[in-house]
């Protein structure tokens, strides 16, 4: 079984080498890819420091920040190229529990897709602050109400068979931020893959600072608003 997890980055110099050692201590064939968004803090070198002692560390650092749907379809879309059947995507924040992916795989085999939801278990996000889940739960309710999926589609916590998932209704998503998430969500439902969510409860960040800003926050819900445009009416 070849199987590859993908971890975004952007300014988390402090959580890098925490979020490793949690994969490597309970997966130790597992390959880690790096993707970096140019970061300032050292996050670079935290990772290639990382490779230097562990040769199934690899990374990609781009000049710019270009997004974290477009680190994911570029991390997937290399993961096919080299022939990985199982692709992991975590978050670096320290929300995300690499102790879950043992439950992933456990449910792959039957499914083509496994996500994370914070909405079956009531104390999910309890410790997050009010503005946070305030946002979550709206952004839910309003991808529920105008695409019509019941999924918690907004996270980036997830398992793909990328033997039974073509790469191209991957790529059919076509944001490159926050909103990749939820449309790649909507498409693959619509395409009639197997998806198979389970509970999953996230800690408030305790080292750095959230990357999502108000903006995205706008721009996502006007781009919800057009994906309901094209696919709805």
């Amino acid at each position: 079984m070849k199987f590859l997890i993908i971890i975004p980055t952007l300014n988390e110099n402090k959580n890098i080498t925490i979020i490793y050692k949690k994969i490597v201590n309970l997966y130790k064939k597992v390959n880690i890819l790096f993707i970096d968004d140019n970061s300032i803090d050292g996050s670079q070198n935290e990772i290639i420091n990382l490779k230097k002692k562990n040769k199934k560390v690899d990374y990609i650092f781009r000049d710019k920040k270009l997004g974290i749907g477009s680190a994911h379809k570029l991390g997937i879309n290399l993961a096919k190229k080299k022939n990985y059947q199982y692709v992991c995507t975590i978050d670096c924040d320290g929300a995300h529990d690499p102790k879950v992916i043992k439950l992933m795989l456990k449910h792959i085999k039957n499914h083509d897709l496994i996500m994370t939801t914070r909405f079956m278990n009531k104390k999910s996000i309890r410790s997050w602050p009010i503005k946070r889940i305030f946002i979550t739960h709206m952004r839910y309710y309003l991808v529920r109400l105008l695409l019509g999926t019941k999924l918690d589609s907004s996270g980036g916590f997830r398992l793909y068979d990328l033997n039974k998932i073509k790469l191209k209704d991957i790529l059919l998503a076509k944001d490159n931020n926050y909103n990749f998430f939820w449309e790649s969500t909507f498409l693959l439902e619509r395409k009639n893959y197997k998806i198979l969510e389970i509970p999953i409860t996230l800690p408030s960040r305790k080292v750095g600072a959230s990357k999502m800003r108000f903006q995205d926050i706008i721009s996502g819900i006007f781009y919800l608003i057009k994906i309901f445009i094209i696919y709805k009416i």
